[in-house]
């Protein structure tokens, strides 16, 4: 991997704080600039905040939060966080292991008892690490043609983690645990059924331990209980017919986001997405030796880096990054810690990013042109 740019990057950083306290003006411009390249495209809205130890945070956004009404995106929205859900789950594993509350190499038949896990030849192997790495073989829970059908027929219907889970049973582990690296929700929803029963309720341990922790005021776990609530989540559309007119489907969005737990279910602003990610790395919420347990990588088929406990490791050519990425039929997101650079970056839209169109094609390389306009 090369490393030549970054040590010009984070001087340029740096000689910046010496002439002023905010993110550069002129970072400032190109970054809009990128951002309004691809709302124009036909994204409704994207959002972004980052932040560096020596200039502090920066927030900006771009397009519409509801479309239909010319509602702007604004900073204070929240926005779903998706599969970057399963960083804050990770943390609160690894929390009860820090408490010995758990070990990571106990099998999870030791906390789950459900019939179609317990029944599933060769489950007795799977430890909790390898569901916190997507070691474990278990099959997609999502996929189920019998669980598709039933939301695409009752999509504003909130269904239970256990009964999303319920829809491995008949399906045979992909290959043997800890032999291979395969990326699952189901290891994670499954991890938030271990948080339970530890604690009892792992969303309020979150809300306790994380949210109360951090003061993260502008992030909610979404339930069948709240997930209706007049809460100040942007809108959330899908280009369902392809043809680059994206349609809002707030309503399925939100449904199907408070069903999932442990893979999925938060929301927040862009801002708490990041001090989150800023209290994680710099040891707010787990000891320094569990941070480096978490960036023990397993690799994929190609050798490379891909997944450690919660967080996914990024070749970024010039410089690497920590952290996880999250896409939903009404939204997606990533979260990034740039060690080299010591800055955290959350960029997130409100348009889907699960299934292709022909505005995702066009938008492909948002991300790294963001990046980019962010530290070159």
């Amino acid at each position: 991997m090369k490393r030549i740019l970054f040590p010009l990057l984070l001087l340029s950083i740096i000689t910046v704080k010496a002439q002023q306290s905010q993110f550069p003006v002129e970072r400032q411009e190109k970054v809009k600039a990128v951002l309004k390249k691809y709302t124009a495209m036909g994204i409704p809205g994207l959002a972004l905040t980052v932040y560096n130890k020596d200039i502090g945070f920066w927030s900006t956004t771009e397009g519409w939060s509801n479309m239909e009404e010319k509602k702007p995106l604004t900073p204070e929205h929240l926005f779903y966080l998706q599969s970057v859900s399963k960083t804050y789950m990770a943390v609160v594993i690894l929390q009860l292991y820090e408490k010995g509350k758990l070990k990571l190499d106990d099998p999870i038949t030791e906390y789950l008892h459900y019939p179609w896990l317990k029944d599933k030849e060769g489950v007795e192997k799977i430890t909790v690490k390898m569901l916190l790495n997507h070691t474990s073989g278990l099959p997609e829970y999502n996929t189920d043609p019998i669980l598709v059908s039933r939301i695409i027929h009752n999509p504003l219907k909130v269904l239970s983690v256990e009964y999303l889970l319920s829809h491995i049973g008949d399906e045979p582990l992909e290959f043997d645990p800890g032999s291979k690296y395969t990326y699952r929700n189901t290891n994670y929803e499954l991890l938030s059924l271990i948080a339970d029963a530890i604690t009892g309720d792992h969303v309020a341990y979150m809300e306790k331990h994380i949210f109360k922790k951090l003061g993260l005021d502008a992030t909610e776990y979404l339930s069948k209980s709240n997930y209706q609530d007049p809460m100040n989540i942007t809108d959330a559309y899908w280009d369902v017919l392809l043809v680059g007119l994206p349609a809002n489907v707030s309503k399925i969005q939100r449904a199907n986001v408070a069903s999932m737990k442990g893979d999925d279910g938060l929301v927040a602003s862009t801002k708490d997405a990041v001090l989150f990610m800023k209290g994680l790395v710099s040891g707010k919420l787990l000891k320094p030796k569990t941070l480096e347990q978490m960036q023990e990588f397993v690799r994929n088929e190609e050798g490379n880096k891909r997944y450690g406990l919660g967080i996914q490791y990024y070749d970024l050519d010039t410089t690497y990054a920590l952290g996880h990425s999250g896409g939903g039929i009404g939204a997606g997101c990533v979260l990034l810690y740039l060690p080299e650079l010591d800055s955290v970056v959350f960029m997130a839209t409100n348009f889907n990013t699960m299934m292709d169109s022909p505005i995702l094609r066009e938008a492909e390389n948002l991300q790294m042109d963001v990046l980019m306009a962010l530290f070159l």
